[in-house]
């Protein structure tokens, strides 16, 4: 069985991509080669882990580019050459040119540090999010890997996992929280599900077999 490849694109230090790297060499991700790391930040440490790992590793950046639209061509050329089966958005911070989300339709992933559809959309991404639940007083917050389509972290919902708040919590220690007890076992998992044929779109929503 040909192994599925990915793509992993991510924009900081690339915590979520070393719980993939992890999970794919020590067998609880199955059937899956990494075979590139796209970053829009050339100082991102997640570049360091892909090269530490012997995986292809690059920055695409914006700033590059003397506009958004070249630098939309260039991303969706340099991922194109990786040729992926799935594309995994790992904290990229970057948005995804409608281009690419056609051409990857159902094959592209995201990573989402919230129960969707809470503290998500415009304007919730990295600590931000966990401002948010701390401000609104949730007891329950979590992450979520859902398909990627033109809306923001509107795609169907492929796995969901709930963290308690605790008493004492910053937006810093629930973010670690949740990366360690969410975050990095779902996006592995979705990742191994999807690897084995076993998740299908169907009206909007998810199956997984």
């Amino acid at each position: 069985m040909l192994k599925t490849r990915i793509a992993v694109f991510v924009s900081g230090g690339g915590t979520n991509l070393q719980a993939i790297i992890d999970s794919v060499e020590n067998g609880t991700v199955t059937n899956t080669k990494i075979v590139g790391v796209i970053s829009n930040n050339q100082n991102a440490y997640a570049l360091k882990r892909a090269d530490k790992h012997g995986i292809a590793a690059e920055c695409v950046s914006p700033k590059n580019f003397e506009n958004r639209a070249a630098f939309n061509e260039k991303l969706l050329e340099r991922v194109n050459s990786y040729e992926p089966d799935l594309i995994v958005l790992a904290g990229f911070l970057v948005v995804i040119p409608p281009e690419m989300i056609a051409a990857y339709r159902n094959r592209m992933i995201n990573i989402h540090p919230s129960l969707i559809p809470a503290f998500c959309g415009t304007g919730y991404y990295g600590l931000k999010v966990h401002e948010a639940a701390l401000a609104r007083g949730v007891k329950v917050v979590g992450a979520t890997v859902h398909f990627v389509d033109e809306g923001t972290d509107t795609g169907p919902i492929l796995l969901q996992k709930a963290v308690e708040v605790e008493n004492g919590d910053t937006p810093e220690i629930l973010q670690r929280r949740v990366m360690e007890q969410a975050e990095w076992k779902i996006l592995p998992q979705a990742i191994d599900l999807i690897a084995n044929g076993r998740v299908e779109v169907k009206d909007g929503k998810t199956v997984i077999q």
